[in-house]
């Protein structure tokens, strides 16, 4: 039974994911003699969280009940009252959680407030899911940096482009509307400079429905992107922050900001920003999950820095051949046992194309 409910407070947490950050995409179901009396999850922007929103659906019926949550309920004060205190005042018996909350201000101290008020406490149902569902959350507290993901959408010879720049459109249209949904989930949608240039890409959500949109974020150490652009003409109605290196040319930065971008200055590396460095300066404004769409440079950079939590690729039956553009620049690797790898989770098809999922443990 505990197990059953919680699935459903995962799965409605989930619909939180891209559009609650800097807060933890949390589900809650309410549950008073075997029936749901009330349901919530974390709205866009954080607030309100899930247990307040399901509490005041489920009302005089939350008295005695059992409250299934997928993270550790909060204990301290932000913007808004902790939900430990919402669910004391509430009068509910029991709390089953999933997981505890890593942030240092709550870390165990909400599970204790509710038992020393003497509601039954039980953590650790479906955990593991649980982790996943929350590893962009437990990353930016632990160690500063949002989850990446990295998308890349290749030929069967594993190329995003011919020869002389052509890539549109390699996967089909079931393919590329799965991407857009994927896009509605993450924090925001990163790419390099080159991909900037080459495709002209808006990087936003389309034919979704969706209220929010993910953030744009162009990784260019010269800012050398043109001016005339979708993003340079959508900057002010969806934001775009581009992350540049100290070098970068005045008078662009100057354009750009004009223009309505937001400015991330961030470290080098060799030749290139530092990919560390970028993330956590994404990571200290609260982002969560980033989603990386290319292209070969950025994604080698992230690789050889074991900076990718997730890969997601979509394979099209086409071949380009060895003039093509390789969808990962070169990684310097010596040895096969140097090359990073994953576990692959899941394998789909999607109208001609084939979508394979590939994650490594994230805590």
């Amino acid at each position: 039974m505990d197990t059953r409910f919680m699935a459903l407070a995962l799965s409605l947490g989930r619909r939180g994911q891209g559009n609650c950050w800097p807060n933890p995409a949390v589900g809650c179901v309410i549950v008073k003699d075997g029936c749901i009396v009330g349901r919530g999850w974390t709205q866009p922007g954080g607030r309100p969280h899930a247990e307040p929103m399901a509490l005041a659906q489920a009302g005089e019926q939350a008295r005695g009940a059992t409250v299934y949550v997928t993270l550790e309920p909060c204990s301290h004060q932000g913007q808004t009252p902790p939900c430990v205190q919402a669910l004391i005042e509430a009068g509910v018996a029991r709390v089953v959680a999933a997981i505890e909350d890593s942030d240092p201000r709550v870390a165990g101290q909400g599970f204790e407030m509710l038992r020393r008020h003497g509601i039954e406490v039980n953590a650790g149902v479906m955990a593991d899911q649980a982790a996943r569902d929350h590893a962009g959350f437990f990353f930016k507290t632990e160690q500063g940096r949002p989850l990446v993901t990295l998308k890349l959408a290749t030929s069967f010879d594993g190329r995003i482009a011919t020869g002389t720049g052509e890539s549109k459109w390699i996967t089909g249209p079931q393919a590329r509307r799965t991407v857009h949904a994927m896009r509605a989930r993450h924090d925001a949608v990163m790419v390099g400079a080159g991909t900037v240039r080459a495709d002209d890409p808006s990087l936003t959500v389309r034919d979704m429905g969706v209220d929010r949109q993910p953030h744009r974020v162009v990784v260019s150490r010269h800012l050398d992107l043109p001016l005339m652009s979708q993003l340079a003409r959508t900057a002010r109605d969806v934001p775009l922050w581009l992350c540049h290196g100290a070098g970068a040319d005045v008078e662009r930065l100057r354009a750009w900001e004009g223009l309505g971008a937001t400015l991330v200055p961030c470290g080098v590396r060799g030749v290139q920003l530092n990919p560390v460095d970028v993330l956590q300066q994404l990571g200290q404004v609260g982002m969560t999950r980033v989603f990386c769409e290319g292209g070969g440079a950025l994604a080698a950079s992230l690789l050889a820095n074991d900076l990718v939590d997730e890969l997601i690729g979509f394979t099209a039956g086409v071949a380009i051949g060895a003039e093509g553009l390789p969808g990962i620049g070169a990684l310097g690797l010596g040895r096969l046992a140097e090359a990073p790898r994953f576990d692959l989770v899941e394998t789909r098809n999607l109208g001609g194309d084939v979508m394979h999922r590939w994650t490594r443990k994230l805590r």
